[in-house]
């Protein structure tokens, strides 16, 4: 690139999770999956090129595992790590609801009577230049949002502050009745997996 040597993005994130953090990694992971740099079987295949006891491989094997596209920033990213870390059973990704109005949204975790939502400054992002109306229509449409949810599951939300204190999204889970395991199945399905 450019006449600099560079990885391809699935050696990248692997070496990465060899020698940096899960958080990182999996986050490195999630989009370049997300946004077509690289595919699942690519990074099984650099994981593959990894010698079994070099360092770092069980770290790789793990973030290669937990890689998910449909993670649509690095907050849901580091969340997943986080629930993944507490023993909070694996969520279902971008779960869609509707209800009698139509399509309500796509919420970024679903449990069995729960849904969980990471909640960015994104979501709430005023257009630069809109008037106090066009503010307020945007707040609007995500509490309506919101209560249509509500109506039909429990929602639980949480902040970055959230993520860096771990106790706080165990509780706010807890509140919603997702609890953690005594033990991870995150893998029960999947073969190789750490």
């Amino acid at each position: 690139m450019n006449g600099l040597l560079v990885t391809p993005p699935a050696r990248t994130v692997v070496d990465l999770a060899r020698y940096g953090t899960l958080e990182d990694a999996v986050t490195a992971a999630d989009y370049c999956l997300r946004h077509g740099m690289c595919t699942r079987d690519d990074l099984a295949a650099e994981l593959d090129l990894v010698p079994r006891r070099a360092r770092g491989r069980a770290c790789a094997a793990t973030v290669v595992a937990l890689a998910d596209g449909l993670s649509m920033s690095p907050g849901e990213s580091l969340s997943r790590v986080l629930m993944f870390r507490l023993l909070i059973p694996k969520p279902r990704l971008q779960v869609s609801f509707s209800d009698a109005d139509g399509h309500i949204g796509d919420v970024d975790f679903g449990w069995e009577g729960a849904v969980g939502e990471f909640d960015g400054r994104v979501k709430y992002r005023i257009p630069v230049g809109a008037s106090h109306e066009e503010a307020g229509r945007v707040l609007w449409a995500e509490k309506q949002r919101e209560d249509r949810l509500r109506r039909r599951t429990q929602v639980a939300r949480w902040v970055w502050t959230d993520l860096r204190h771990p106790p706080r999204l165990l509780a706010i889970l807890a509140d919603k009745g997702v609890l953690p395991e005594r033990r991870s199945t995150w893998f029960d399905d999947e073969s190789g997996a750490v």
